[in-house]
């Protein structure tokens, strides 16, 4: 009896692909993505057993969905997570293949929705802000609406300068003060927004109150240089990780690389030949150092002995299966995170942001100018830079007053 019942007309290629094939292509693609031979064999005795049960139904590759995984998978008498993730795997596979119909995602055309989308479009196109900064404003955004508008229509010729101001003050109690500035910032952009799209008469944006942030008031967390070396040495050279890793780590600490540029490092930006590295930065900024030989050592070891082959042209990659790059900057978090509990040292930052701040250190401490930092760093405004000029000690010394004493002047 055919369970041909769900009324889609899948999206199937020009030639219908058999089961026998599409569990081949399977453990063929397993096999690229890095799994071991008993994972692969395991996965497709599962699948298997799904072809025959389809099979026995009258169903065809295409018909495959996560509705009939689901069915496959209580069919079995007991529910297996094993199971149901290769069987989601497999589903996965064909659709990467095109072989089954995409997953339909519920289309959210609230008016709601409609304006975060427009938001989010106005964002990328017309200010040429990152994905992650959008994500991050469209949330304020959505968290606002929610807030003032519920289950009622949204109506933005409604909001008053007040209800801005009250949502901001509202939530500054719960969050830090860097975290209250984003807000004030994606708040202060959404209403701009607004205005400019004709949506308010007023622009709204003016009332929301700046949230003040000392950013200067305490120094950058730093390690010595020793200590850096020291970090540097518990890689372990002669297993996989630690090559990776440690290539990670002297980008992050001769090359001062923020976590996500190492992220989206791709093997068409090591240029060899010339001696440099292609950095793509903030705002899709690409900019170019030059490649120490360190660096460029850790970097080739790494490539000619570690990376797996695939094809992601990431030079990063997990070691484990599914072999594919980095899923985002937390990655090189994790790694400077290890690497600092391995050398003992117990700093109160232990993120890649450390590397970065270390390395503007040891060069104002030998001397080196404000302009010369902030061109290593890619500071694309002094006023980021001029927070390392803290933590020259000696120098801050020499130009400091005596602290008077006892019945000293005032």
């Amino acid at each position: 009896m055919s369970d041909r019942s769900n009324g889609v007309a899948p999206e199937v290629l020009a030639l219908p692909l058999t089961f026998d094939a599409a569990v081949e292509g399977f453990a063929d693609w397993l096999g690229k993505l890095g799994y071991a031979t008993a994972t692969v064999r395991e996965k497709v005795r599962f699948v298997t057993a799904l072809a025959n049960w389809m099979k026995a139904r009258d169903l065809s590759v295409a018909d495959l969905d996560e509705r009939r995984v689901g069915a496959a998978v209580k069919h079995r008498g007991a529910s297996s997570g094993n199971r149901r993730r290769a069987l989601l795997h497999f589903l996965e596979f064909l659709r990467d293949r095109r072989v089954v119909a995409p997953l339909e995602i519920p289309d959210d055309r609230s008016p709601s929705a409609q304006l975060e989308e427009r938001y989010a479009r106005y964002l990328l196109d017309d200010r040429g802000l990152v994905e992650a900064t959008v994500v991050n404003y469209r949330g304020f955004a959505r968290r606002f609406l929610a807030e003032r508008f519920g289950r009622r229509p949204t109506d933005l010729t409604k909001l008053a300068p007040r209800h801005a101001t009250d949502f901001l003050l509202r939530h500054l109690r719960t969050m830090s003060p860097k975290r209250g500035q984003l807000m004030g910032c994606a708040l202060r952009s959404f209403l701009r927004f607004s205005f400019l799209k004709a949506m308010t008469t007023v622009d709204l944006s003016l009332a929301v109150p700046t949230v003040r942030q000392y950013s200067k008031a305490s120094v950058p967390r730093y390690l010595a240089q020793e200590d850096v070396e020291r970090v540097l040495a518990t890689c372990d050279l002669a297993t996989a990780v630690g090559q990776r890793d440690h290539a990670v780590l002297l980008l992050l600490a001769r090359l001062a690389l923020r976590a996500s540029e190492v992220v989206k490092l791709e093997l068409g930006d090591l240029r060899w030949r010339a001696g440099e590295l292609v950095v793509r930065g903030k705002s899709e900024v690409h900019d170019r150092l030059p490649l120490p030989k360190e660096v460029g050592e850790a970097l080739a070891l790494f490539l000619s002995q570690t990376r797996a082959a695939c094809s992601s042209r990431r030079v990063f990659l997990r070691l484990r299966a599914p072999v594919r790059g980095f899923a985002s900057a937390a990655a090189v978090s994790t790694i400077v995170k290890r690497a600092i509990d391995r050398s003992g040292l117990r700093p109160p930052l232990r993120g890649a942001h450390l590397f970065r701040h270390s390395l503007a250190t040891h060069m104002i401490q030998r001397g080196a100018t404000m302009a010369e930092i902030g061109q290593v760093l890619r500071h694309r405004s002094v006023n980021t830079t001029e927070q390392y000029a803290k933590v020259d000690f000696e120098g801050l010394r020499g130009v400091s007053l005596p602290w008077p004493g006892t019945g000293g002047g005032r």
